[in-house]
């Protein structure tokens, strides 16, 4: 009995499609982060030589993971690990306006250094961005190893597919869902606890709108849920603590609860 469970394991190594380490891929992230920003380095260079030695071994290291699915890919590695290291300057400064926008947000926030190595909502943003230009670059596997990484780390469970706009702020971070077809607008500050999720849905519905679309400068408190892909929150809405919110809202709402009830003001 014990050795026909060995075969049987075996044969389903040996049928195993070839799938990249998480540790490898993992370990590549945080190098690639440390090489974005100093602040999340591991390493001090001290000559320029030295730091380009380092981006080339993260070159590398990125064309070795994607050789790992390259049966996968819709084009071959080496030409995904160019057109991924060429978006990395536009990503980089999409991700210091979202640290501008934590350090905005949070009184307690003393400047952008603190931010980018200590916040565990700019740590998720950053994997998320990255992760989603590997998602864009139709790379399987990949993105998806990298958000649940972050959400290992941080508590904040971003999909990789989803739509962020720039200036994103994840305020604490932890609880923070975000599904894989919300469409999240500019200048939007999210709470701990916020789920924006999608209503009960049959499988073959997977790849159509399930999730909601948060306009440009909402608010959205702690412990707040959103859940459709119908559902969309006006720009310069606030959204109150704990509230269940199934259809839209109209911009400049605020929504929030008053005792058992839930109450809708308009902002002039």
């Amino acid at each position: 009995m014990e050795q026909k469970f060995i075969t049987e394991l075996f044969q389903a190594h040996l049928q195993a499609p070839q799938i990249p380490s998480p540790n490898a891929v993992c370990s590549w992230l945080n190098g690639l982060l440390g090489m974005l920003f100093p602040e999340l380095a591991e390493q001090r260079f001290s000559s320029p030589r030295e730091f380009e030695h380092h981006y080339q071994k993260l070159k590398l290291e990125l064309l070795q993971i994607l050789d790992m699915v390259d049966e996968k890919l819709h084009i071959n590695a080496q030409e995904l690990e160019s057109l991924f290291m060429d978006r990395l300057a536009d990503v980089r400064n999409t991700l210091l306006k979202d640290a501008e926008a934590i350090l905005k947000g949070d009184p307690a926030a003393m400047d952008l250094t603190e931010v980018i190595r200590t916040y565990p909502g700019f740590y998720a943003i950053a994997v998320y961005r990255l992760a989603h230009e590997f998602y864009l670059l139709e790379v399987p596997l990949i993105p998806r190893i990298l958000t649940e990484y972050a959400h290992s780390k941080t508590g904040v469970d971003i999909h990789p597919a989803a739509q962020i706009g720039e200036y994103f702020c994840i305020d604490h971070g932890s609880g923070v869902v975000i599904g894989g077809t919300s469409v999240i607008g500019r200048y939007v500050k999210i709470y701990q606890g916020v789920t924006l999720g999608a209503l009960s849905v049959k499988k073959e519905q997977a790849k159509s709108k399930r999730h909601p679309t948060i306009e440009d400068h909402v608010v959205i408190y702690s412990g707040a849920t959103i859940l459709g892909g119908d559902t969309v929150i006006g720009e310069r809405s606030i959204i109150g603590g704990n509230v269940w919110i199934t259809k839209s809202v109209a911009p400049n709402s605020r929504i929030y609860y008053h005792g058992q009830l839930a109450q809708k003001e308009v902002l002039v």
